[in-house]
């Protein structure tokens, strides 16, 4: 029996209703976004601007349970889509290092 694309992946992607603080590299200026959804490779998260494919940006994720762990990461953006029905971009990352707090 074939499998759905979706279950192709390496990883599962988990839904996610989290805050993101993020910056991009060597900018200093810190930005706040919300993440949809996390995997063990990458993430999607909605932001008000829009970055540029291959941008480095570092991410910090404090979920407001006790169950999931924070994150804080290096990330590389790989795509970038303008909301169609809200303000904002959804940015696709994939994780290329994770980083002690």
């Amino acid at each position: 029996m074939p499998r759905e694309y979706d279950e192709k992946r390496d990883f599962i992607r988990i839904t996610v209703d989290s805050d993101i603080r993020f910056s991009l590299s060597g900018s200093g200026q810190e930005e706040h976004g919300k993440v949809t959804n996390l995997s063990g490779r990458g993430m999607m998260f909605i932001a008000d601007r829009s970055l540029v494919v291959e941008d480095r940006v570092e991410v910090r994720i404090h979920p407001e349970n006790d169950v999931t762990p924070p994150l804080h990461a290096n990330v590389r953006v790989v795509r970038v889509n303008k909301l169609r029905h809200a303000d904002g971009y959804e940015i696709g990352a994939v994780i290329q290092e994770i980083l002690d707090d």
